[in-house]
C-alpha cells in the first residue's frame, strides 16, 4: 500500500498534456492538481501542501525555468522536474544546477516519469519520517516504565500484554494523574503497529471548535482561518495508533463523527465532500465517571460500547498500598541525578506521612511532592520536613467534604459504608462474587446491604455482574 502523500503539482499549458500526466499519475496512485501557468503554481504553494511539482520548460508566462528559480529561493527543498520538447544538452545541465530534481525530454517514456517521480515520493517520505522520529524522539514508552508491584498494577500490566498485539479498541479509565497516558504507550509499544505513527490528541486541551479539524482535517476555505488544506491527526497516524486522552471532554456532535469512524476508518474533512479511509488502532481514555457522564447526556452511550471493547483501569495511588514508597524512590533517583544532589532515601517520618495522605493528585502528586523535598534536602535523606503539610491537599478528593455538619454518626458511617462500597464494585467491573472477596462478606450479605442503602442495581444474565442504576442519598 502507497504511503499517504500530499498531491503532485502539474504545470503544462496544454491541456491535453496535463490530462495526459494526470491519467498516468493516478493510475500509479497519486493525488494530482493541474494548472496551466506557473504563476497559479506558485500562488497554490503558498497556500497548499504537495510533495513536488512537475513543469514545462515553456510556458505562457513565466518560464518553469523562472518558476523553478522563484522556488528555489523560497522553498529550497521543493523538488522540481522539469519537462521540454526544446531538449538540449546544454539546457538539461543547466536546469539540473538550478535546482531540479531531474529533466526529462518529450516524447519520454511514462516509466521514466514514473521511476522520478517515484523517487521524490520516497525522498519526501524518509523526510517526514525523520521529523517524525525526531519530534518523538523525547518520549519513548515501555512496560517497564509502569512501576508498581501491587495487585491492582500486576494484573494491568499482564492485561496490557494480552491486549496490546491485537488491534482491540482500548478504553482507559482512571482518576487524573494515574498514568493512563503511560498504559496507551505501553499498548502502542508492545502491538504490531510498534514501528508506525503513535499520535496523541488532549481533547481537553483543543477548543471544541477546532478539535475536529485536529483530527479530521480540513479543505482550504473551510471556515474563516482555514488558509490552506490541513491533513487531520488521523490521517498521520495512519497503519499506526491514535490516543485520545479526555475522550469524555469530547462534544456530543463530534462523538458522532467519531462513532462514524470507528465503524470502517472513514471520515471526512471539514468542509470536504470526499470520503477518506485510514487503518489505524484507537485507544481512548477519560479521567470522568463515564456512566455519569452517560446518564447526564454528556457522553453518547453507543460510543462508549464502541470504545469499550477491553476497558482498563489505571488505579488510583491510595490503592497501591507499598507501591507509594517504590514510586517515591523512583522519583528521588530522577531527581537526585538531574539536579546532581546524592539524596539516598526516606526517613522513616517521611515514610508515614507518605503512607497516610489520601493522594488525590495520584503519581503526578507525588512526583511534585518529591521533587520539592529533592530541592529542600541538604543532608542526604528526606525526613517529614521536607513534604508538604497537605493541609490543602487532604481537602481535595474525599467525598465527604461537604458533608453536613447536621450529620450524626450513623448517617455518615452509612455514606462511608455507601462510598467502599460503590469503589469496591467498579474495581471489581460490578462483579458482586469479586467485591464480597475482596470485602470479605458473602455475596448475600453485599446484596442486602447495597438494598439497605438504597443503592439500586440492575443483574445481567449470569447474576454476578451488576448494572448501577442510581443512587439514593
Amino acid at each position: 500500500m502507497k504511503p499517504k502523500l500530499p498531491p503532485l503539482l502539474l504545470i503544462d499549458d496544454e491541456k491535453n498534456m496535463r490530462l495526459s500526466l494526470q491519467t498516468v499519475m493516478s493510475e500509479e496512485g497519486y493525488e494530482t492538481r493541474a494548472v496551466e501557468s506557473a504563476e497559479e503554481g506558485l500562488e497554490l504553494l503558498k497556500t497548499d501542501e504537495f510533495f513536488m511539482a512537475i513543469a514545462d520548460a515553456r510556458l505562457g508566462g513565466m518560464s518553469g525555468y523562472e518558476f523553478l528559480e522563484k522556488v528555489k529561493e523560497r522553498w529550497p527543498q521543493f523538488p522540481v522536474l522539469i519537462i521540454t520538447a526544446y531538449a538540449t544538452p546544454k539546457l538539461a545541465v543547466e536546469a539540473i544546477k538550478a535546482g531540479a530534481i531531474d529533466y526529462l525530454a518529450k516524447p519520454f517514456a511514462p516509466e521514466e516519469l514514473i521511476h522520478a517521480v517515484t523517487r521524490c515520493a520516497e525522498r519526501y517520505q524518509l523526510i517526514k519520517e525523520n521529523i517524525d522520529l525526531r519530534a518523538g524522539s523525547g518520549q519513548v514508552y515501555r512496560l517497564d516504565q509502569i512501576i508498581g508491584n501491587c495487585p491492582q498494577v500486576n494484573e494491568l500490566k499482564q492485561l496490557i500484554k494480552t491486549v496490546a498485539p491485537t488491534d482491540a479498541t482500548v478504553f482507559i479509565l482512571g482518576e487524573s494523574g494515574t498514568g493512563k497516558e503511560l498504559v496507551a504507550g505501553a499498548i502502542h509499544a508492545l502491538s504490531k503497529r510498534a514501528n508506525a505513527k503513535y499520535v496523541r490528541i488532549n481533547c481537553a486541551a483543543i477548543p471544541e471548535m477546532l478539535l475536529e479539524s485536529e483530527l479530521f482535517g480540513h479543505e482550504k476555505g473551510s471556515f474563516t482561518g482555514a488558509h490552506k488544506q490541513k491533513t487531520g491527526r488521523v490521517e498521520e497516524a495512519d497503519q499506526g495508533t491514535i490516543f485520545l486522552d479526555e475522550i469524555g471532554d469530547m462534544s456530543r456532535p463530534l462523538q458522532a463523527k467519531l462513532l462514524r469512524f470507528l465503524e470502517d476508518g472513514s471520515f471526512t474533512r471539514v468542509g470536504g465532500n470526499e470520503e477518506r479511509r485510514v487503518d489505524v488502532r484507537l485507544i481512548a481514555a477519560t479521567n470522568r465517571d463515564i456512566v455519569h457522564a452517560i446518564r447526564e447526556n454528556l457522553f453518547r452511550e453507543d460510543l462508549f460500547h464502541r470504545l469499550n471493547v477491553v476497558q482498563l483501569r489505571s488505579p488510583p495511588l491510595r490503592e497501591r498500598g507499598d507501591d507509594i514508597l517504590l514510586l517515591a524512590e523512583h522519583f528521588i533517583n530522577q531527581f537526585s541525578i538531574s539536579m546532581n544532589k546524592p539524596v539516598k532515601k526516606l526517613a522513616d517520618d517521611a515514610v508515614a506521612k507518605l503512607k497516610s495522605h489520601h493522594w488525590p493528585g495520584n503519581i503526578r502528586e507525588l512526583k511534585n511532592v518529591i521533587e520539592r523535598a529533592v530541592i529542600l534536602e541538604t543532608q542526604g535523606e528526606i525526613n517529614a520536613d521536607h513534604l508538604p503539610d497537605f493541609r490543602i491537599e487532604s481537602k481535595l478528593g474525599k467525598s465527604d467534604d461537604g458533608m453536613p455538619p447536621s450529620f450524626g454518626l450513623e448517617e455518615i458511617l452509612s455514606v462511608q459504608e455507601k462510598e467502599i462500597i460503590l469503589r469496591a464494585l467498579e474495581q471489581n467491573r460490578f462483579s458482586l462474587t469479586k467485591s464480597s472477596a475482596q470485602l470479605k462478606i458473602s455475596k448475600e450479605n453485599l446484596v442486602e446491604r447495597l438494598q439497605k442503602l438504597n443503592v439500586h442495581m440492575e443483574s445481567t444474565r449470569d447474576n454476578d455482574v451488576v448494572i448501577p442504576l442510581k443512587v439514593n442519598s
